[in-house]
Parts: C-alpha cells; structure tokens; sequence
C-alpha cells in the first residue's frame, strides 16, 4: 500500500510537468495547477490516503509527497511567469498613476520642547548634562535629604529593580552626581526620562521628561531663582505671561515654591482646566538645602543655591493647547504632522 501511493505520486509528478510544459497560457497553467494541487486535486486527493497508512510507515510517504508538491508548486509559479512573459503580459509599472508622497520626518514635539527650553537656559549661561535612568535609592532619595522611612517616598511612586536600584522618579539625582563631581561654580540643566508608577490617562503617564536645573555659587540668593525662572517663563510662553510663586515642600530644598502661570486657556478668567483659579502650576522649586551639601561636602556656610524641576509634557501641552498626555505616545501622524 504505502508503494502504490509512493508510485502514485511519482506518477502524478511527472504527468503534471509533462502537460506545464505544454501549456502555452496563464488559464492553461492554472487549470493544470487546480487539477493536481488545488482543494480536489490528485496529489491533494492522495495525500488524504495517507491516513490510512500505519503510523510508522506515513514519514517515508510524507517526506515524498511534500516533495512533489513543492516542486509541483515551483514549477506551476516559474511556468506562469514565463508564459506571462513570451505573451507581454507582464505586470509593468503604470506611470499615469498618482505616486506616493514620501512623508516627511521631523522632530518629535517632546524633543522640540525639550531643545527649546534647554536653549533657552544655554542663553543664560546653564551647561546642559545627562544621568543615568537606572538610578541608585542613595542618589534618588537619600542623598536628596530622603530617608528611609521619609513619607515624602511615597509621593514619587518607584518602580524598584532592586533594593538599592530604582528607575528614577526625577532629574534630581543628578544634582547630587554634579556636585560630587564639580566644585562650584555650578550653573546646570539636566534633560532626560523618568519613570513612576503610574497608570496612563489624560495627565498622568508612566515615563515622562523632566529638566532639572542647578546651580549653586557665592550668595545666590531667592531672588537669583525668581529672576532666572520668569526670564524662562517670559521667554517659552509670552513676555506678558503672568506667574506667581507659591510655598511648597520639597525634601532637598527649603524654602520650597511652586512656579504657576496665568492660565492659557481662559487668561486669568477661570476654566475647567485651570480649576477655575486662573492658574497652572508648571515647575517646582526652592533654594537647595544646606542637608543636602553634606552629602557632596560643600560648605553651605560658603555657597549657597537654588535648583529647579520642569515637566516638559506639561509645559508642551500648555503651550501647544493638548489636552490629553497620551497623544505624545500614541504616534498618530494626525497629531504628529501638525508640529
């Protein structure tokens, strides 16, 4: 039995490629094609018959069927090109087709926002430098005057890699990595990601981009950092941007404020958007903590600082009028092509 479908197939094989060779047509070729290899085909229908077969015996019979067919089917689409070609039928490019337009690429508004600022704060005078995004607790949290059991931890909602590895929360370690490494002066700003535990909805995302500033230098005072951030603000908005500062509290600085500015939806009228306050808080920041120059031993006696936290997705969909977060992830070329 197991012959008779061995010799069969090899029948039907050599039958098949007789009549291809013959064929003069596409219709020629794909009759002979749905005679021997289509649903009710012959080979189709002896390849069925192999059920029957005991089990040991099927590989050996198996091996020469899928062989037929393949070679059955690379025949059937070589033949088919060939008559295509002897008879002109060829499928030719149509040049009275409208073409398509290669879209262009551009920068990614995030990265244009983040440019943007970091220019601005280059004009001032800042050096731009970048961190690590896998961070350790000691420069994430505890070298910022975090400690262990400290409840300002729970606000940053850490994604953990290890005990002592975290993916970080803010661009702030790297004040720490600076001033280890740099005796003041130090004017700096620091772009990059971060990360919290975070679900995605229309304000909040799981990574995002922050831009720490620092600086730190004989008698840099409160008014210094009132100066530099409403010349930013003045600068990224509108000279007649309206912004107030508010106390806050951040462990590694004190005094701490937060920065607002006139709402842009409604201009001070109060919205939805704005909580109907007129206002929207855009940065936080304060004068660097005395604690946290023990960790890098600077003397807080000589120097003093301020330093400074900016979301760019915030700030972006301020400026750009966006209103949902997720729209700079979701690579929608309707969205994206308007920036």
């Amino acid at each position: 039995m197991p012959g008779d479908i061995k010799a069969k197939l090899k029948a039907l094989g050599r039958e098949a490629q007789e009549l291809l060779d013959k064929a003069d047509t596409p219709a020629e070729v794909e009759t002979l094609r749905i005679k021997y290899l289509g649903k009710k085909g012959l080979v189709t229908g002896l390849m069925r018959q192999m059920g029957s077969l005991p089990a040991e015996e099927r590989p050996a019979v198996g091996q020469v069927a899928n062989r037929i067919k393949a070679d059955l089917s690379a025949a059937f689409k070589a033949r088919i090109e060939t008559v295509a070609v002897t008879r002109g039928e060829t499928i030719s490019l149509d040049v009275t087709l409208p073409g398509r337009r290669h879209r262009r690429g551009h920068q990614h508004l995030i990265t244009r926002t983040m440019n943007e600022i970091c220019d601005i704060f280059t004009r001032m005078g800042f050096d731009i430098a970048e961190g690590p995004e896998v961070e350790l607790d000691y420069y994430n949290f505890e070298a910022l005057n975090f400690p262990k059991d400290h409840p300002a931890r729970d606000m940053q909602d850490t994604l953990y890699v290890s005990d002592t590895v975290v993916l970080r929360t803010h661009t702030s370690p790297m004040q720490v990595r600076i001033m280890e490494k740099q005796r003041p002066p130090v004017w700096v700003v620091i772009p990059g990601k971060c990360y919290r535990r975070d679900s995605a909805d229309m304000s909040h995302t799981p990574m995002f981009h922050q831009i720490e500033g620092l600086v730190v230098d004989r008698g840099i005072t409160f008014g210094d950092l009132k100066g530099v951030l409403t010349a930013f603000v003045h600068q990224f908005f509108s000279p007649d941007t309206p912004l107030r500062f508010q106390p806050s509290f951040f462990p590694f600085t004190e005094p701490s404020a937060e920065v607002s500015i006139g709402c842009v939806i409604c201009h001070g009228a109060g919205c939805p958007t704005c909580g109907s306050t007129g206002w929207l808080e855009i940065l936080g920041s304060g004068m660097v903590d005395p604690e946290v120059y023990k960790f890098v031993g600077y003397d807080p006696q000589e120097v003093t600082g301020f330093a400074f936290g900016i979301g760019i997705e915030r700030v972006a969909m301020l400026k750009y009028d966006i209103d949902d977060i997720r729209l700079f992830f979701e690579n929608d070329f309707r969205f994206l092509k308007q920036f």
